[in-house]
């Protein structure tokens, strides 16, 4: 029996199997970095084991180090989440030689798998040897790890070379393993999976599908269970192809084999020996917890006689501090106040007060909801984003609503091409027209109009905010009445409250200020000063760091006085482990070259001038 569980990763995924171990009994140990020493995964363990140092490598990507820090917290098991190690196989020996239990597949199991060249060729298939023009369009990935990173799609024969060199700097950094392969792009499919489990006594189930089309930089965003759509006979190959992986591998434990649907066929892309970020749809469905599954399987207990039954439909987003309408860009900060309304599954790594560093995946939630019908999951998850609270960097909690509602998604026609398609429609500001001016209000409340510096009393006063791209300007007048707004009745304004009535429509909002980020209800404002600070402008054709990370390389032969085309790639930033392309804004000369590789930047760093010609 395992009585001490070790969870050899972080975040949402550590806090996600330590719940399971709290219900079963299981003393619980965290391990984090110098950069998690105050994350809630550390906080919420029974024991913590510091890892020094801030970089993967160094630290979650480091197996001897994880492995001497269960022994010396005296854990008699090994988790290793999803990510980092759990397809290492050298780490599962490692643990086992260690005199632990392992929660996963067999080393040999892994090594077959994680690979996605092997598992190709033990599934009939083989990657592309020599790409030609007519073999076009190309996905290069990783071959080790997933989640989207260390993969490139090449149109082009000419930007292969470079997709080959960023997709191994990639996986290399995510996964300790540079390796990589180039296979064919299937435009257009839909990406399904299996859910698979298997114990030590020759029992393989195949738990049902998973639609997982909706996907940025080759990542899942949204993903449900059943996969909507799919003929009987259909899934019955889908699941008889997954039962044939696990079972040529002696497959252990939890695993998903997955598959790009196109013309009704399925294509086999690979098996992942771990559990999956998006395993709650599944959960939800079947009314199973498969980490206490993957717990029991490893203290050597037999499936249950009979599967379990499905009932209903299960819906999963991915909340993420990023910024879609800025290709994805990862965001940072203070997540000052995070909570989502009941009737809803929350799988979070964060709580109010946290800090969203620059390290790691830029994941906050998993927000999960399941109902009779997938139309009723669907509006309730969309209904549940809507509604929740989030202060702090920009996430895409709005991308994710409008996707949810997307008429594409509502009748079960998406694919993997979904966002190439819709993304500038999905990200089109609609902000709130009165926010503002609540901010202003709720600003104004209780200040006199003669105390400190005012505008001239007769005349409106004034505030300035960001939003978006935006810079909006709000008036208002103090009155006898009180606060005053052109067409608007102010209702009732105070710090934290502000009711209008528009057009005889009465609006509530409530404010929340951070010192200049302010948040009204969805909306999120940045108060500008009322002079701008001459200080602060660029020059011309300035390329500004679109998020704090490291510079990882900088275009061959790139100096002051080259000539660049518009569109050019002239720098990679590396932040929350993935790669972000820094191209020329316009055709002309880079006057300027203010970074090197290796160097660290913040937001807003100078990084190069290009004088357009």
């Amino acid at each position: 029996m395992i009585s001490t569980l070790l969870v050899a990763n972080r975040g949402e995924i550590a806090c996600r199997i330590f719940r399971t171990c709290r219900e079963r009994g299981i003393r619980t140990v965290a391990v984090y970095s110098d950069a998690d020493a105050d994350a809630l995964h550390a906080r919420v363990a029974d024991t913590a084991v510091r890892l020094p140092g801030a970089a993967p490598s160094a630290t979650y990507l480091d197996g001897d180090l994880i492995v001497k820090a269960a022994m010396a917290a005296g854990a008699d098991a090994v988790h290793p989440g999803y990510g980092f190690l759990s397809e290492n196989a050298d780490f599962a020996r490692a643990v086992l030689d260690a005199g632990l239990v392992w929660i996963g597949p067999p080393p040999e199991a892994i090594e077959a798998m994680a690979s996605k060249t092997r598992a190709k060729e033990l599934m009939g298939l083989a990657p592309l040897g020599e790409v030609t023009e007519s073999d076009l369009p190309v996905l290069v990935k990783a071959a080790a790890g997933g989640g989207g990173r260390g993969m490139r799609i090449v149109r082009r024969l000419e930007e292969l070379d470079t997709a080959l060199e960023s997709a191994r700097a990639e996986a290399a950094s995510a996964f300790g393993d540079g390796e990589v392969f180039v296979e064919p792009y299937l435009e257009n499919g839909r990406h399904v999976e299996v859910q698979i489990l298997a114990d030590t006594h020759g029992t393989v189930r195949a738990l049902g599908t998973r639609d997982c089309s909706l996907q940025r930089r080759h990542q899942k965003v949204i993903e449900e269970s059943p996969a909507p759509g799919l003929s009987e006979e259909l899934t019955d190959q889908l699941h008889t192809l997954a039962v044939r992986a696990a079972r040529a591998v002696d497959y252990v434990g939890a695993g998903t084999v997955e598959f790009l649907v196109a013309g009704g066929k399925a294509h086999f892309l690979e098996m992942n020996t771990r559990l999956q970020v998006e395993h709650p749809v599944t959960e939800e469905v079947l009314g199973i917890d498969l980490v206490a599954e993957q717990l029991r399987v490893a203290e050597g207990h037999p499936l249950a006689e009979q599967p379990p039954h499905a009932r209903g439909h299960a819906v999963e987003a991915r909340l993420y501090a990023e910024d879609p309408a800025r290709d994805w860009a990862p965001q940072t900060g203070t997540l000052h106040r995070f909570a989502v309304p009941d009737g809803v599954r929350l799988d979070t790594g964060f709580t109010d007060g946290d800090e969203i560093g620059v390290h790691y995946d830029p994941m906050l939630a998993k927000l999960v909801a399941h109902a009779p019908t997938r139309e009723e999951a669907v509006r309730r998850l969309a209904g549940a984003l809507e509604r929740a609270t989030i202060h702090g960097p920009r996430t895409n909690r709005d991308l994710l609503v409008r996707s949810l509602r997307h008429e594409e998604f509502t009748t079960a026609r998406m694919d993997t091409g979904f966002y190439d398609r819709h993304l500038t429609d999905l990200t089109e500001p609609a902000p709130d027209p009165y926010a503002p001016l609540a901010a202003a209000l709720a600003d104004a409340h209780g200040r006199s109009r003669f105390g400190g510096w005012r505008n001239v009393p007769s005349q409106p006063q004034v505030k300035r905010y960001a939003l978006a791209d935006e810079e909006i300007e709000v008036r208002y007048r103090h009155t006898r009445a009180g606060l005053e707004a052109d067409g608007v009745r102010v209702v009732h304004a105070d710090a934290c409250l502000v009711v209008l009535e528009v057009d005889g429509v009465r609006r509530t909002f409530e404010v929340a200020r951070y010192g200049d980020e302010i948040h009204v209800n969805t909306t999120r404002l940045t108060a500008l000063p009322r002079f701008p600070d001459p200080t602060a402008q660029h020059a011309p054709g300035s390329l500004l760091a679109p998020m704090p990370g490291t510079v990882v390389r900088v275009a061959d032969g790139l100096t002051e006085g080259t000539a660049v085309a518009a569109g050019q790639p002239l720098m990679w930033l590396e932040a929350m482990k993935m790669e972000h392309k820094i191209t020329a804004p316009a055709t002309g000369t880079l006057s300027a070259l203010h970074v090197v590789p290796g160097q660290q930047v913040t937001v807003g760093s100078l990084l190069a001038v290009v004088q357009e010609t």
